[in-house]
Formats: structure tokens, C-alpha cells, sequence
């Protein structure tokens, strides 16, 4: 296998300095590729050139897929990343060994955090951070209601609810996924396959509902999810696992003057600075153990159409790892 390697040496051309490296960089990489839509079988594991660093980006071997490693290469303008760098990053096509990525969508992990526990926590905790602190501003005494409370944007909501003073409500499928919810600070778990959530949230709160209700279901849910809302109360649907809600009126939020959002992570961390406000909170979280990622099972990168059937099988709880040998 032919492999690049540059010297660590600083070299200056029109005030920009040469690409630099601390290693070889090999000329191919394993990846997991899609040439046609399909099952998981259409995952297929095979060697692609490895890309190469330019202005503005750097180059990441990954340790665990969705997207933390090490910085083994950076572009001739970058200045605040350095080769040998922990990152968290933000990107696509992370199923492979390593990733070109913008130096603006990259910031570096504490040496307190481990890769596994960024990657396990990252997308899914600035996604649930944002959510509870500027989609709707959890306070101490709030009732919230978490759909899908032992998925991984959803089990990081109920801690986070929990942290900041909330009575939580969590709903799940099985006894196990009730029990991992309480375990994480749900103070009370609606198994949805049995009971009426609905009825249950009205239970619960003597009939006033939740001021807030975060649904990452989608179609299944909305009724409930509209329904379990207070007067004045705000509904956040941010997932469609179950598929699109249908078009709706907005007049459906007027009989009880509610709030509708509908946000995306991206928005929040478009620039670095932004990015880097917000994971800065959360290694605070992490630090601090009010939040701790839950990883189902690590798969080797071959093995990830399994790792796409195990999710698909809804018999999962937490975070599944893709890792790199």
C-alpha cells in the first residue's frame, strides 16, 4: 500500500505554512460506503482513497465513528488545531478510518472525556442541551414529558430535565427501558405498549399536563404529544421515528395558547464560536456527572450493518458505537 508522509518541519510559501503531519497517512482507508439504497446489507465495507487536508480543514483518524479522534494532519492556514489534537467533530461520511473535516466544525476534547464518551454524548447532548435551554427553558418545578425516554437524545433529556430541577416524565416501550429511565431520573415512566399516555399524563399531573412535552416520535405521537400539553405549555417535535407528522393547522394551538417548535442542532453551532459555547457546557455536564453516556455495544466498522439491524430491531437502549482498530 503506497502512504504520504511530510515532514514535521515548518515551511513557509506566501506567508502560508505547508501541510503538516506526525505520521504516515496511508493512500487508502477502509470505509463504509452506500451505492444504492436499500437494506443493511447495502452497508458495504470496502477501500477508498483517503482524503487530503486543504486550507480551512484538517485530518482526522477517527477512534469511533460519529466523530471523535485525533488530529493527524492540518491544512496550511489552520492555527488553533495542532496535529496529535483530541476532537469532537461535526461531519459527514465519519464510517471511515479518517475524515477531512473543517477546522470550523471541530473542537477539542478535555483530556477528562474519553472518545467514546464524546461521540456517545455529542450530536445527541448539544441536540438535547439546546433544546432544554433555549427551545424551552427548563426550570426547577416544570413537569416535562420525554417520548422515547430510553433512546439516546431521549435519555439525555431525562438527565438534563432531571439536573435542572424538573419532574420528569419518560415514555417507553418494556419494563427494562422504564427501569433504565427511572435509574437516569424519571420520576415516573409510561409504558406506552400497555397504558394510555394521555390518561396517564393527566394522572400524574392532575389534569393540567406537562409545560412542556419533547416528542423526537413524530406521526405516532403528535396527538398524544398535543394533547398532554398544558395551557401556555410549549410541544418541541424534533424526531420523526415513527415518520412525518402530517400537515396540521396551526389553529390546532390555540384552544390552549401553545408554543410549537421544530429545531435542528445545526442552527445553533453554524459558526465555531457558537459550537464551541455550547460543547463547552456540555463537558461541564460531563464533568460533573449529570450526565453520563449510556453505550449499548461497540461494533468493529465492518460490522455495521449489524449495528443498523440492532437499532431497526428497537431492542436497544442508549448509544451503539462504531469503533476503529
Amino acid at each position: 500500500m503506497f502512504s504520504r508522509s511530510i515532514s514535521p518541519k515548518l515551511f513557509r510559501s506566501n506567508t502560508n505554512l505547508i501541510l503538516r503531519t506526525m505520521t504516515t497517512i496511508p493512500a487508502t482507508m477502509k470505509s463504509i460506503i452506500i451505492k444504492e439504497n436499500g437494506d443493511v446489507d447495502k452497508l458495504i465495507y470496502e477501500e477508498v482513497p483517503t482524503p487530503k487536508v486543504s486550507e480551512g480543514s484538517v485530518l482526522v483518524k477517527n477512534h469511533v465513528a460519529g466523530n471523535a479522534g485525533e488530529v493527524v494532519e492540518v491544512g496550511p492556514d489552520v492555527k488553533d488545531v495542532k496535529v496529535g489534537d483530541r476532537v469532537l467533530y461535526m461531519s459527514g461520511s465519519a464510517y471511515a478510518e479518517y475524515n477531512k473535516v473543517p477546522v470550523a466544525h471541530a473542537v477539542k476534547l478535555s483530556d477528562t472525556v474519553s472518545f467514546e464518551e464524546a461521540t456517545a454524548s455529542g450530536l445527541q447532548a448539544l441536540t438535547a442541551w439546546t433544546m432544554v435551554r433555549d427551545g424551552y427553558r427548563v426550570q426547577p418545578g416544570d413537569t416535562v414529558l420525554v417520548h422515547a425516554a430510553a433512546g439516546g437524545v431521549g435519555l439525555l433529556l431525562v438527565q438534563m430535565c432531571h439536573y435542572l430541577g424538573a419532574k420528569v416524565i419518560g415514555t417507553v416501550s418494556t419494563e427494562e427501558k422504564a427501569k433504565l429511565v427511572r435509574e437516569n431520573g424519571g420520576d415516573h415512566t409510561i409504558i406506552y405498549t400497555k397504558e394510555d399516555v394521555v390518561e396517564r399524563v393527566n394522572e400524574i399531573t392532575n389534569g393540567l399536563g406537562c409545560h412542556a412535552v419533547l416528542d423526537g416520535v413524530g406521526k405516532d405521537t403528535w396527538e398524544a404529544s398535543l394533547a398532554a400539553t398544558r395551557r401556555f405549555g410549549t410541544l418541541i417535535s424534533y424526531g420523526n421515528a415513527s415518520g412525518m407528522i402530517p400537515p396540521v393547522s396551526i389553529h390546532c394551538l390555540g384552544p390552549k395558547a401553545l408554543k410549537l417548535m421544530r429545531p435542528q442542532l445545526y442552527p445553533y453551532i453554524d459558526t465555531k464560536e457558537e459550537f464551541q459555547r455550547w460543547w463547552n457546557e456540555i463537558l461541564v455536564l460531563l464533568e460533573k456527572k449529570a450526565i453520563k453516556a449510556h453505550i449499548h455495544k461497540c461494533y468493529d466498522l465492518k460490522d455495521a450493518y449489524q449495528a443498523h439491524a440492532d437499532i431497526e430491531s428497537r431492542k436497544t437502549t442508549g448509544k451503539l458505537l462504531l469503533k476503529f482498530k
